[in-house]
């Protein structure tokens, strides 16, 4: 399938590991233009040597607004920003009561600051050229609020919000926002977090998973962790449909029992 992205310009931040190492990866393979960025030249390099010849690695730290300048001047510089991918995202399992402030302002500059900073930028010459596609990547802790994971739900139920907000601004132009809910997925940090529940627990790791999908999350449908590369087609396919602006998409693997999204 032609989608049309030909030679364009896209931008996923985080791209170089997990879901934005996945979704950089589909761009590329559709014919984009594709620029990520991280903390580490050399990680980004290889990431980029992966994903093919038309990736760019820009160390750009989207905490500070330097960072956000940084990265979209660069990527303006091979041409007008057709797509970005708010992608960074930091979790981890913890107590409410033990989370100090220190750590709830950490997850909200990596949650949602940083994507708050770059799509400032971006969205305003969308806006202007009256052209372009952003999403955010949420996560199915979004709605299905997790008990021991307090920050990272509250953090990604926000960026929901966040997304439509900007969809309001894009009435009547042909730029659109919005946001993509995956659910669990094997990337290396989550694979990582069940090899260590499964050595602390003396499991093997499928037993471990077996457990959370039989304890945790019995509506899930698929009973299995997903493949990163579904959600690199899911979100290219939301980011050129043109009739898809202001929603929520869900790639969950049918854990959250709605028929809608």
């Amino acid at each position: 399938m032609d989608f049309g992205i030909n030679g364009k310009i896209a931008i996923v931040t985080g791209g170089a590991t997990g879901i934005g190492y996945a979704i950089a990866k589909t761009f590329h393979d559709e014919g984009a233009v594709v620029v990520i960025n991280g903390r580490d030249q050399a990680k980004l390099d290889k990431a980029c040597a992966s994903i093919g010849p038309r990736a760019h690695g820009v160390v750009a730290d989207l905490m500070t607004a330097e960072g956000a300048t940084r990265l979209s001047d660069f990527a303006g510089g091979l041409g007008p920003v057709s797509f970005l991918v708010n992608n960074i995202g930091v979790f981890d399992v913890n107590d409410f009561f033990e989370v100090s402030d220190e750590r709830w302002m950490e997850y909200f500059q990596h949650n949602l600051m940083t994507a708050i900073r770059i799509s400032r930028i971006v969205m305003k010459d969308m806006l202007t050229r009256n052209d372009g596609s952003i999403v955010f990547i949420s996560s199915e802790a979004a709605i299905r609020s997790i008990g021991n994971m307090v920050p990272y739900s509250t953090t990604k139920t926000a960026m929901l919000g966040l997304s439509r907000s900007l969809a309001e601004l894009t009435r009547g132009t042909n730029v659109r926002v919005n946001s993509y809910m995956p659910g669990s997925t094997a990337t290396e940090s989550v694979e990582t977090y069940f090899a260590d529940l499964a050595a602390q627990q003396g499991k093997t790791v499928e037993q471990a998973l077996a457990d959370f999908y039989r304890d945790v999350q019995p509506s899930n449908l698929t009973q299995k962790l997903i493949d990163p590369a579904m959600h690199g087609r899911g979100v290219v396919q939301l980011m050129t449909n043109q009739a898809m602006n202001g929603l929520c998409h869900r790639a969950d693997g049918g854990t959250i029992r709605s028929i809608f999204g």
